[in-house]
């Protein structure tokens, strides 16, 4: 299967690998900062289902 035509999120995951592995980002740094950005993605989630199930 094409990059391209995998899912998006499949498609970000891989720029995401990418730009670590450009960078030289070393594992602990890269999974804490992930962990950051996965509770932050969660929290706008949550808020967003919760704003449109008010409407």
């Amino acid at each position: 299967m094409s990059l391209n035509n995998a899912p998006k999120h499949i498609q970000l995951a891989v720029d995401l690998i990418q730009l670590l592995e450009e960078n030289q980002i070393d594992t602990a740094t890269a999974v804490a900062a992930l962990e950051v950005v996965l509770t932050d993605c969660k929290q706008k989630q949550s808020f967003e289902n919760n704003t449109s199930n008010a409407s």
